[in-house]
């Protein structure tokens, strides 16, 4: 058996679907190219068939991804497989993933289908599938649920049609982690022709144990997983990536088994997501949370103190969590900060290096040091956001403790039209929130407002995260700037201007 472990990222996909962590398409776009130079195997772009927006990011991501194979979703259903095969067939490497339900629960109210018409619809899927491209994976949704030997037939049947990956997911995260490797190891072992297909896992962390399940997994032989950064997915979400990629390299005794993934890139690309979905990574998340190697015990410090090993089991430096106190300044040259943004993984042209040149000059006058933290809020704000509608350009706000209603005056410039007004609130971001509605003339509900420093400090960057509904629509916002009022605005900016992209295409 294979000791290599592919890597399947469905962040892109299946994360996306997590409550707020909707992105644009040029957010996707920049996360795939980080996925790729991260070193995921696959990654699974979108599900082309579920709308106009999602088949056009599909259809990006495949043609700028030149080395990872680029995975399609489509349900077992002609017209999906053939508009997933339009979405792809452009990428280097192109993937058709398929799938099909087979549980009793899910074949009998959802399907409303037989056992035997669900294992018609796997062979007549993979083979459509199959006349397009030889890289098609068939998943038997719900597989944890599913009676051990129909997953053997279906298995057999789509091996058979065409099928190279076999996904036994557990969708719901239902499965024990002993139960789960008994399932995929009696598949493999029964399946007359198992040796013909990867075996993949897809697991859900309902009972939190979506990494242990494909751990355990990969004991009983499956060779591919689909994880997502940050574990972000439907529900409670998705097995993490680096979870599972830092227990296996950690553990390598143990598991014997290797991925292609680059450590080292792992806290970068899990921030980078951070910033895009506008959702802070918790201080207590494994891995790349700030708590993640901090040390406050006064016996862990004296033992970190004597040797690393006592109280940590990986380095911050294999995971990408290297800092520089001071890395760029007021004094910093052009060539410096194209350095550092290089050496965070961005690759900018001359206007976007240029803004961010500028913006490090303007932040390092207020600021007194300057971390890699600042630099991505500053690429992200400046260069990366979706074009704006509404563009903030000048803010001031007064408050008191004396009675008198803070009062906001914003200046800003609406498709090109300079606009200014004023406005009183029951607080100094009411104000502005209120001062912005009033000036495009809309009144979107404020579901959840959310602070995050950037950096540590007094001086730190502000992230500010707001979720907006209106119409029907929902979507998050976000915001970064060294005074918090600031930052609301950005945010509560750049969610309108989300909204008003979403009312268009609706």
């Amino acid at each position: 058996m294979s000791d290599r472990v592919y890597i399947f990222d469905t962040t892109l996909r299946d994360g996306e679907q997590s409550p707020g962590a909707t992105m644009s398409e040029n957010e996707k776009v920049r996360l795939a190219r980080e996925l790729e130079k991260l070193g995921v195997d696959i990654m699974e772009a979108g599900f082309p068939a579920a709308s106009q927006g999602d088949f056009e990011a599909v259809r990006k991501i495949a043609q700028t991804v030149k080395h990872a194979q680029v995975a399609g979703l489509c349900r077992s259903m002609p017209q999906d497989i053939d508009r997933c095969w339009d979405a792809i067939k452009d990428a280097a490497h192109p993937r058709i993933h398929t799938f099909i339900a087979t549980s009793p629960v899910h074949m009998k109210y959802k399907l409303r289908k037989s056992p035997e018409q669900v294992l018609e619809m796997a062979e007549a899927a993979v083979k459509r599938a199959a006349s397009y491209t030889p890289n098609v994976e068939f998943s038997a949704e719900d597989a944890s649920r599913s009676d051990w030997d129909f997953l053997v037939k279906v298995t057999e049947t789509a091996i058979e049609a065409g099928a190279t990956t076999i996904n036994l997911p557990d969708t719901v995260g239902y499965a024990q982690p002993q139960e789960f490797g008994d399932m995929i190891r009696y598949v493999i072992e029964h399946a007359k022709n198992s040796h013909k297909a990867i075996f993949s896992v897809h697991c859900h962390n309902d009972l939190g144990l979506a990494v242990a399940n494909t751990l355990s997994a990969i004991q009983a032989g499956a060779r591919q997983a689909e994880v997502t950064i940050s574990g972000i997915g439907e529900r409670a979400g998705n097995a993490a990536l680096e979870e599972l990629v830092m227990a296996t390299k950690t553990r390598n005794g143990y598991y014997q088994v290797e991925t292609n993934i680059k450590t080292e890139r792992i806290y970068p690309t899990c921030r980078l997501l951070s910033m895009i979905i506008g959702q802070p990574i918790p201080a207590n998340k494994v891995i790349v949370g700030a708590n993640a190697f901090a040390h406050e015990s006064g016996i862990h410090q004296d033992g970190m103190l004597k040797n690393r090993e006592t109280y940590e089991i990986m380095t911050p430096e294999s995971v990408g969590r290297e800092k520089t106190d001071i890395v760029l300044g007021k004094h910093s040259g052009r060539n410096a900060i194209k350095g550092k943004t290089s050496e965070l993984g961005y690759s900018l042209d001359d206007d976007a290096l240029q803004t961010v040149f500028e913006a490090v000059k303007g932040l390092a006058d207020k600021k007194e040091r300057i971390y890699d933290a600042d630099i991505e809020a500053i690429i992200l704000e400046e260069v990366y956001r979706i074009p704006d509608k509404y563009k903030l350009l000048h803010l001031s706000v007064q408050s008191s403790d004396v009675g008198v209603p803070p009062n906001a005056a914003v200046v800003m410039e609406v498709e090109g039209e300079r606009r200014e007004h004023a406005a009183l609130g029951t607080g100094p971001i009411d104000a502005v929130f209120t001062t912005i509605s009033e000036i495009v003339g809309r009144a979107p509900k404020l579901k959840r407002y959310s602070v995050n420093a950037i950096t540590s400090g007094g001086d730190a960057q502000g992230e500010v995260t707001v979720h907006l509904e209106e119409n029907g629509y929902s979507t998050v916002g976000r915001g970064a700037h060294r005074d918090i009022i600031a930052a609301s605005a950005r945010a509560y900016l750049n969610a309108l201007n989300r909204l008003d992209k979403k009312n268009s295409e609706g």
